[in-house]
């Protein structure tokens, strides 16, 4: 091998080695301290595009999760009022077969009357005044006259990822949820004859307690269907964010390792650089 001053060929070889060897153990370093195998796009371009949109879908589906929690919440806050006007009907129910016995009279009837017209009165209320996070529930947001209350829970703006409680709940086709909808609203127990006829009408089918029931089941249904929906999203979640982790999360054993070697290499290409520096030295000798 010749002997030259001017260009170290031995030097600039292993200055280059050393550079990689930097390099790489910068980005172990990198790797550990942040526990990513990608910071940017430089380390795995095809891999950070999946990544980033795997991460825009598990964003995502975890709001649609809130979304369907808060669906839950509104529908129990309705169903506990649909709970409140099945105790009212059910002591109306209690007024009018008190008041069909002939062992009390009229005047009796009078005042349990007034009772009845409160109650009715407090059914129009709850359906007026039930809200949800300044939503009107049976006046307005679960009304299908009204604006569609969308609960949205997927990936895009399909069917397949919203539920319109509007249209799935399907609780007054008519209008508003009330004492005409329920069908108390003319009751009078004034008379025995009013109280005879009352007791029929809270026992019709379609009405009174019995469309309280059914109402409330729909209610119960669509929660149920909220909570499988739940379910199945939180599995479809945790297999995204399993994915994203394979791609995007640094093996730290195997970090370690190569952050080991890459240390180690780096210490023998700055001692190969010290060497490979002494070589032109030799030419004193041969001045010598």
């Amino acid at each position: 091998m010749a002997v030259r001053i001017f260009n170290n060929l031995a030097s600039i070889n292993a200055q280059r080695h050393l550079g990689i060897n930097n390099q790489r153990l910068a980005q172990s370093i990198e790797r550990v301290s942040s526990g990513l195998r990608i910071n940017s796009a430089s380390d795995d371009a095809a891999g950070l595009a999946i990544s980033e949109k795997m991460r825009s879908d598990i964003r995502v589906l975890q709001q649609g999760l809130r979304n369907l929690n808060d669906g839950i919440s509104m529908l129990n806050v309705a169903e506990a009022s649909l709970n409140e006007v099945s105790d009212m009907i059910i002591r109306m129910r209690e007024l009018a077969a008190q008041a069909a016995s002939g062992t009390i009279g009229d005047t009796e009837r009078a005042l349990l009357q007034v009772e009845v017209v409160q109650l009715i009165a407090e059914i129009d209320r709850i359906g007026a005044a039930t809200e949800f996070n300044g939503q009107l529930l049976f006046a307005g947001a679960l009304n299908p006259l009204g604006p569609p209350v969308i609960i949205s829970f997927g990936l895009d703006a399909t069917t397949n990822s919203q539920i319109n409680l509007n249209t799935t709940l399907n609780i007054a086709p008519s209008g508003f949820i009330n004492s005409t909808f329920f069908g108390v609203n003319a009751i009078d127990i004034s008379t025995a004859a009013n109280a005879q006829a009352a007791l029929t009408t809270l026992d019709t089918a379609g009405t009174g307690i019995d469309l309280v029931v059914s109402t409330r089941a729909n209610f119960a249904a669509v929660q149920n269907r909220l909570g499988r929906i739940i379910s199945t999203q939180a599995i479809t979640v945790e297999n995204l964010q399993a994915a994203e982790s394979q791609i995007r999360d640094a093996d730290i054993a195997e970090e370690i390792a190569l952050l080991t070697r890459n240390q180690i290499l780096v210490e023998s290409a700055t001692a190969m650089v010290g060497q490979a520096n002494l070589i032109p030295q030799s030419v004193l000798q041969l001045l010598g």
